[in-house]
């Protein structure tokens, strides 16, 4: 049995296995809502380019923590498997949602990827040992949690104000 099954099976994983998928996660939601900005009603067009830049500045955030060497020196930790890395890793998978996005479509994918996020970074910040990673996730965790009070202000005024 590989290492990775072993880590698997028994509810744990490396630092650097999260590390790299939360990394993708943000590059993925980056290219998502870039390239959904065209597509999406006016409405709700600042909401996408906003929500673009934020996940560019979370690749950022990961492309710095990086090269950091005091990150580097936790990355083969081993850390209990969060909860949310299931739903969290599957919002790697984008959907397709069409040429012309219905405004609640997108309004309910991002709050799914919001929720997903706040989740898993707010699990890593309790589990990941002191240290910049451990501050980034705190710092993370606080931004999503953020952007979702706000999606779900957002999605309610949509919703119920016939917008869709």
């Amino acid at each position: 049995m590989s290492e990775m099954n072993k880590a698997k099976l028994s509810g744990k994983t490396t630092i650097r296995e999260i590390f790299e998928t939360a990394t993708e996660f943000e590059k993925v939601a980056h290219r998502f809502y870039t390239a959904l900005i065209p597509n999406v009603s006016k409405d709700i067009r600042w909401l996408v380019e906003e929500l673009a830049e934020e996940e560019l500045e979370h690749v950022d955030l990961f492309t710095k923590l990086a090269k950091d060497p005091a990150v580097e020196a936790v990355m083969v930790a081993e850390i209990a498997r969060p909860v949310a890395d299931g739903k969290f890793s599957d919002c790697v998978q984008t959907p397709d949602l069409g040429p012309n996005p219905d405004d609640q479509a997108v309004l309910q994918y991002a709050l799914m990827r919001e929720s997903a996020a706040m989740d898993q970074y707010t699990e890593l910040a309790e589990s990941t040992p002191v240290g910049p990673l451990k501050d980034a996730f705190v710092f993370l965790a606080n931004e999503e949690t953020k952007h979702k009070a706000e999606l779900e202000k957002i999605y309610y005024e949509v919703v119920h104000s016939g917008g869709v």
